[in-house]
């Protein structure tokens, strides 16, 4: 029988004496990359911790003024939400958020997918630059000029748009309101609102998404795809049996972070979109959208407990982000398990 030897105690004493110094020796040696690390940490302390403290007011009778000395409502709120006079449009938003967030999912997530798959193919590299650039230039312009440039194409008086029209009533789609009202403008039509959002968004993030895994093709050894060659592997067998299954950690990882913003859609694009016009809101409102606008009223109108709008949006937003974390967490479970590759 092996005889097991128990580490030195004085070496475990030495060890854990010398902790706190060897720390510091650490720091010292890299602390250029820990000061890069300073701003990261003061925006998220700004931004994403403080503002935590805020939550409360959610759950509490009193005004802005008195929110940490009001009175506890326990959850009166999330009822009203749930199930009370706000919970009709509450659902609705949700609905929307959720809908829109799984075609972005289900369109979105492939295509830059296959975009990198087409990038490494392209072996000049003066038309492989062309291309990339191209593609990424849609996401360094400000989502104010594209969202204009989405309405004027959508406008029946501009020449595309007069071509969406034509063609949309071709197919026999409606472009008119019950058939009476004539709009200048798809966007403001709710059957059109989504295709469009869906479309500009992969148009405008398609490009720059593929860089992550344009990167992680580079990554396989050229030599799995000279094996799969002399092995007759054609050029689709060689991306199902090699390309993919080098790219499989990175899918993962970037799937798993794609849900857990299923939740988040912006609304900043949103109401730039329909602008003055409020026709679309059945299938374009979204929570974020019904949290701004109900937060914008409760500025203007003042918080107390007879104006109980900001508190709602509190709740409305914690919901969101609640449903996205459980989110994350079953998808991270359901990975390790399946593919033993996770977030954490």
């Amino acid at each position: 029988m092996q005889k097991i030897v128990e580490p030195d105690q004085t070496v475990v004493d030495e060890v854990e004496r010398t902790k706190w110094k060897r720390t510091l020796q650490t720091l010292a040696k890299d602390w250029r990359l820990y000061v890069l690390l300073v701003p990261m940490l003061v925006f998220l302390i700004c931004f994403k911790y403080i503002p935590v403290f805020g939550i409360a007011q959610g759950f509490k009778w009193g005004d802005y003024q008195t929110q940490y000395a009001g009175q506890w409502c326990g959850f009166y709120w999330l009822g009203q939400v749930i199930a009370g006079d706000e919970a009709f449009y509450f659902w609705r938003a949700f609905r929307n958020t959720f809908v829109n967030s799984m075609y972005g999912l289900v369109f979105g997530f492939p295509i830059p997918i296959l975009l990198a798959l087409m990038f490494s193919e392209v072996k000049n590299r003066f038309y492989l630059s062309f291309l990339q650039v191209a593609s990424y230039l849609p996401h360094f312009i400000s989502t104010v000029v594209i969202t204009l440039i989405i309405r004027i194409w959508c406008d029946y008086a501009n020449n595309f748009g007069g071509m969406l029209f034509q063609l949309f009533d071709a197919l026999n789609w409606n472009v008119y309101d019950n058939g009476e009202k004539f709009y200048r403008t798809i966007l403001v039509q709710p059957k059109f609102f989504r295709p469009i959002y869906q479309i500009s968004g992969v148009w405008e993030g398609a490009g720059y998404g593929s860089i992550v895994y344009f990167a992680a093709i580079l990554a396989i050894s050229p030599t799995s795809y000279e094996a799969a060659r002399i092995d007759g592997a054609s050029k689709l067998q060689q991306i199902r049996y090699v390309t993919f299954p080098g790219m499989a950690p990175t899918l993962t990882i970037m799937l798993i972070t794609r849900i857990g913003h299923i939740l988040n859609v912006g609304y900043e694009k949103i109401i730039l979109l329909y602008g003055e016009h409020d026709t679309s809101y059945e299938t374009s409102e979204v929570i974020s959208t019904y949290v701004y606008k109900m937060t914008g009223r409760g500025a203007a109108l003042g918080i107390s407990v007879t104006n109980p709008v900001p508190m709602i949006g509190i709740i409305m937003d914690l919901f969101n982000s609640i449903i996205a974390m459980v989110l994350v967490l079953g998808a991270n479970a359901i990975s390790r398990r399946v593919s033993n590759t996770s977030l954490f």
